[in-house]
């Protein structure tokens, strides 16, 4: 564990898992050892980003608490360097560190709107709608140099596939002409997360992701071109974030938002770990504080990997939460209890429409 934060970095450390293998590195009395061991970790790590070409796009999930059976992930490893985010041990899955190496070693998938196409214009495909960001940031910094969700996105058009987004980054915007056209169509509806209303704070949460500011007014820019509109106050993090619930639902609703939903914070796995180093480093005053909450909503655990509950946080801090919510909603005039991964339903998205695209020059029979 570091006592200092890394600069633009989320995570205070690589933390390697050790649960598929991954063992800690050695000490061989190299110059690299006495450097980390001394100095500590790089104060700038650059952002490595490795190209791979898999055989298929779609990710279905069978989740009985999940609203949605299918996704896309254009990238794994994101950039934002969100020190809570519930994706960061999907990195040890391939021997990285669910730490550093999930924000700094990136992998992008550039083939994936052909594969896409690809899997729509098979006969026995069946569409219902494609859910976005459920596990790592389609807006993430690479999407301006890859352009891999804009492409996937002008396939869903093509083909009238209903999509939802869930971004915490304005580079959506970027994209407005796509999703304009997509919404008239109700092919689409966006949740954009805020977590609280104080830039120093999301500098230390989540480094590399837009400001406050910038994300209510993507969703305001939204909102005005017609996209059906969705803020996510997710992850509440007890005693750190948990202030700004009211005041983001009343900003929200006076940007003509449409809903507004909270998700308590999720510690899975490495997660836990790796956010009790990151409250050591920023808030050691109040650490003991948090996790303590944290536990009562998780009935005593840092985390519930259990279905259905595993969202529905129990206990006095977690009724006080809902409360506090459901005024907000109330006092702001916008509907709540919506959560960002239920929006394609909850904007009732349209597959009705779907055509099977072009496929190698062949032209539609309908």
């Amino acid at each position: 564990m570091f006592d200092s934060a890394i600069r633009g970095r989320g995570a205070p450390s690589a933390h390697v898992s050790t649960r598929f293998g991954l063992a800690e590195r050695e000490l061989d009395e190299d110059w690299r050892d006495y450097m980390e061991v001394l100095d500590g970790p790089p104060v700038k790590l650059r952002t490595k980003v490795t190209e791979e070409h898999p055989k298929t796009i779609l990710s279905f999930n069978k989740s009985p608490d999940i609203p949605f059976d299918r996704s896309i992930n254009a990238y794994r490893g994101c950039e934002h360097g969100c020190i809570y985010c519930f994706a960061r041990p999907t990195h040890a899955y391939h021997d990285l560190s669910p730490g550093l190496d999930f924000e700094t070693q990136l992998f992008a998938k550039p083939n994936a709107a052909e594969l896409l196409r690809e899997t729509f214009a098979k006969p026995k495909y069946r569409p219902r709608f494609i859910a976005m960001g459920t596990n790592t940031d389609p807006y993430q910094p690479i999407e301006k140099r890859y352009r891999i969700t804009r492409q996937v996105l002008g396939v869903c058009l093509d083909a009238r596939h209903p999509v939802s987004i869930t971004t915490k980054s304005d580079r959506i915007l970027a994209d407005l002409d796509i999703l304009e056209e997509m919404a008239r169509r109700r092919l689409v509806a966006v949740a954009i997360s805020v977590t609280s209303l104080d830039p120093k704070l999301s500098g230390k949460l989540e480094p590399r992701a837009a400001s406050p500011l910038k994300r209510l007014a993507a969703l305001r820019k939204l909102a005005e071109a017609g996209v059906p509109t969705h803020c996510s106050i997710s992850p509440v993090i007890p005693a750190i974030t948990d202030e700004f619930m009211e005041e983001i639902v009343q900003r929200a609703a006076a940007l003509g938002v449409g809903s507004a939903g909270w998700i308590p914070l999720r510690l899975p796995h490495e997660v836990a770990p790796l956010f009790r180093e990151w409250l050591e480093v920023h808030y050691p005053d109040r650490a003991g504080k948090v996790m303590s909450i944290v536990r009562s909503i998780r009935q005593g655990r840092d985390n519930d990997p259990n279905f259905f509950s595993r969202m529905k946080p129990s206990g006095v801090w977690a009724d006080l939460f809902r409360s506090r919510f459901a005024v907000a909603c109330k006092k702001a005039g916008i509907s709540g209890n919506t959560s960002a991964s239920e929006i394609g339903d909850a904007f009732a998205l349209d597959c009705t429409q779907f055509r099977r695209p072009e496929v190698g020059g062949q032209l539609r029979l309908l």
